[in-house]
């Protein structure tokens, strides 16, 4: 068994985040994740990134990788398997049958943002399928897009698309959407430059290179084909509750990490920052989860100075660099 002062789970911008500043305080840091950079990584460009104008999803996860392994920090490209709290120590397991062993333990893991599952639906991610209008509706400035879903969020992504699309279609399956008065108000402002497709399902999307059109479930305008130059999927996310459950770790009624300010779940040593959380409710961006990242990593740093015999793991003593930020 492999042994640490600090485990995280997730390589996304919050365990990133988290690792770098667990560096800064000189705690042996291990991050454990398979699908590097998390949704952060597959958003294609991301434009509202404090520091930086311009930069891919991908690109920006690989430059907090860079900082974080700068600092001494492990990351290990592995899926978690389990997790245990054994006599105060957090033992995960990968899928490779390695196991790491901690004081203290930061959940960041994300939460998947929902897929409808159709057909191309994978195959032209970030080719004009998008699920983050905040980072790719930029891109798309005198275009014609649809969103897909009938919640607050699909309803604000329009509003805030509407600065830069021509078109928007928004596409509900339901019979009515279902959003904050204030923003579907706001919405309806737009008049013709949006439309509405009320009880209408994509059932498959069409392109090659990049999507050039949706087949929707009933016709509209006498056809089923909408030429489309970019469809922006906003059904909401769906948390893991597999590993935070196993631990005893509270969580909400959609299955998000409870936290307090300081990122703090009810289990002794153990933190959650990022998507895995709802502390800024439905505002989920790379900046609240690097944010988080690094709060989390300070409450672990404090836990582990106050309980040098948890775990039987000797962490390193920061002098006065490894405390200055």
């Amino acid at each position: 068994m492999k042994t640490s002062d600090l485990i995280i789970i997730g390589t996304g911008p919050a365990g990133l985040a988290a690792a770098l500043y667990a560096g800064r305080y000189l705690l042996n840091t291990v991050v454990i994740g398979k699908t590097f950079g998390g949704e952060a990584g597959r958003a294609g460009k991301i434009w509202n990134y404090p520091g930086v104008k311009e930069i891919d999803g991908l690109d920006l996860t690989l430059v907090m990788r860079e900082q974080a392994e700068a600092v001494g920090a492990l990351i290990v490209d592995d899926s978690v398997e389990s997790i245990e709290n054994k006599g105060g120590c957090h033992v995960v397991k990968t899928s490779e049958g390695v196991e790491y062993s901690g004081k203290a333990l930061i959940i960041a893991q994300g939460a998947e943002r929902k897929h409808l599952g159709i057909v191309n639906e994978k195959e032209l991610h970030g080719r004009g399928v998008h699920y983050c209008i905040t980072c790719d509706g930029p891109l798309y400035k005198d275009k014609v897009i649809a969103v897909v879903g009938g919640g607050d969020a699909s309803v604000k992504g329009v509003n805030l698309a509407a600065q830069y699309a021509k078109k928007i279609y928004l596409i509900v399956r339901d019979p009515q959407i279902v959003a904050e008065p204030i923003n579907h108000d706001e919405m309806k402002k737009l008049g013709d430059k949006v439309e509405v497709l009320l009880d209408t399902e994509i059932a498959e999307i069409v392109g090659g290179a990049h999507i050039e059109a949706v087949r929707l479930s009933k016709p509209y305008n006498g056809s089923e084909m909408l030429p489309l130059d970019a469809m922006f999927i906003e059904i909401g996310a769906k948390p893991s509750t597999v590993f935070p459950s196993s631990l005893g770790v509270k969580l909400d009624a959609s299955g998000y990490i409870v936290v307090d300010p300081m990122m703090q779940t009810n289990v002794a040593g153990v933190y959650a920052a990022g998507d895995a959380t709802a502390f800024f409710g439905r505002f989920k961006q790379n900046i609240t989860a690097a944010a988080m990242g690094a709060v989390a990593a300070t409450s672990a740093y404090s836990y582990i100075q106050s309980s040098p015999h948890v775990c039987d793991v000797h962490w390193k003593e920061a002098g006065r660099e490894g405390r200055t930020m």
